[in-house]
């Protein structure tokens, strides 16, 4: 089972993206000090600077997802920080992919590796939802993806402070972490949903004629992913339900026909999967 930084960026995005913990897990012993403390953890973060970076937009996306979602502010604050927190989820996956790829160069081979990043998913994204309506749907995967992915990366400071140290906290981080896969899951399933949402949106004006099919992008993107398994499950169960009901002898036969070219449809334009 992928852990959290293997999978996606969407993270924990399947990216809105994912692998940080072998990058800095193995710095890890060599930029603390072996008895821990928060010289320890000023002494990480100093090595790790772009690490730490991640970790403060991730933040930054968590707060105002939060303050979209409980307008503490008034309701009329809502759409900044609906904007904010893609702006921040953008930044985010411009800043691991950064990370993850080779000096840019503008040939066909890196534009083929930068499309096969999660990260670059979750970029796209960023950039189809930015100026939409709010919509709560599409600030979710962004919401859970920076959740885990800070939780992750605070419960290596944590780490460095000591076994003792923070325990509501730690706590905390040790049940979102726990449950990782449960909440990737539900992520895929938001990001599959949000289709048929958005289809409907357009016509009632909330969303452009255009999003859909921009977002129909991103799901093949997603689908296809090599290390986010999540979406291209989600698909496989909801046929899966989907043929089980069709096969029932009380269900009616133009529901039957219905789903049926439905299914087909959508089979019609998943991409295909690479070998590994």
């Amino acid at each position: 089972m992928p852990v959290i930084e293997d999978v996606t960026d969407n993270e924990p995005q399947g990216s809105q993206d994912t692998s940080q913990s072998g990058t800095s897990s193995s710095n890890q012993s060599g930029n603390g000090s072996p008895g821990g403390g928060f010289a320890a953890v000023t002494n990480y973060l100093a090595n790790n600077k772009l690490d730490f970076c991640l970790w403060m937009s991730r933040i930054v996306t968590v707060f105002c997802s939060l303050f979209y979602l409980i307008p503490i502010y008034g309701p009329q604050s809502a759409l900044g920080f609906y904007q904010r927190a893609i702006i921040c989820n953008g930044l985010t996956s411009a800043l691991r992919l950064h990370q993850r790829l080779p000096a840019f160069q503008f040939t066909r081979v890196y534009l083929s590796l930068l499309l096969l990043e999660d990260s670059c998913h979750n970029l796209f994204f960023s950039l189809i939802f930015v100026n939409s309506h709010p919509i709560t749907l599409a600030l979710t995967p962004p919401f859970l993806f920076a959740l885990l992915h800070a939780s992750s990366f605070t419960k290596k400071l944590l780490n460095l402070l000591g076994p003792s140290s923070l325990y509501l906290v730690r706590k905390l981080v040790d049940k979102l972490i726990t449950n990782q896969s449960q909440i990737l899951r539900f992520i895929a399933l938001d990001e599959v949903i949000l289709m048929p949402c958005l289809i409907f949106m357009v016509f009632t004006g909330r969303v452009s004629f255009l999003v859909p099919f921009m977002y129909f992008r991103f799901l093949t993107f997603r689908y296809a992913s090599r290390r986010n398994p999540y979406c291209k499950q989600i698909f496989h169960e909801l046929r899966v339900v989907t043929e089980n009901y069709c096969n029932k002898p009380n269900t009616p036969p133009f529901l039957r026909n219905f789903l049926t070219k439905c299914i087909m449809m959508i089979s019609r334009f998943a991409p295909p999967i690479q070998s590994q």
